[in-house]
């Protein structure tokens, strides 16, 4: 499948539904301070992939993947940190780790082939 817009990359597509989530489960959560900061880190995963593409360069692409990656890995953190505060439950939890987890793989793989 040849990519012509960032909407098609698999890592974007599968960091829409993991923001999609996170705004689900966090929207009525009162720690507004950590409700923003993972629902900003989820955003931060999509749009890093998309300014990157758009950009039109492999090195500056490649730039904005290692960004993404890092907030998959800031999303980890903070949903590692709500699950021991108990505030998330597990199957929750679950997915949404996995899913965090999923796209730091196909974000490296990216990166690899760029």
């Amino acid at each position: 499948m040849k990519i012509t817009s960032f909407e098609d990359i698999i890592a974007w597509q599968k960091a829409k539904e993991l923001t999609i989530h996170i705004y689900s489960i966090f929207n009525d959560s009162r720690d507004y301070g950590f409700k923003d900061q993972i629902q900003r880190a989820s955003v931060s995963i999509m749009n890093n992939i998309a300014e990157g593409y758009e950009t039109g360069t492999n090195k500056h692409f490649k730039h904005f993947l290692f960004i993404a990656k890092a907030s998959s890995g800031e999303v980890r953190s903070m949903l590692i940190l709500v699950k021991e505060i108990g505030k998330i439950n597990q199957e929750d939890f679950d997915k949404l780790y996995n899913l965090s987890v999923e796209i730091s793989k196909i974000i490296s793989g990216l990166i690899k082939t760029l």
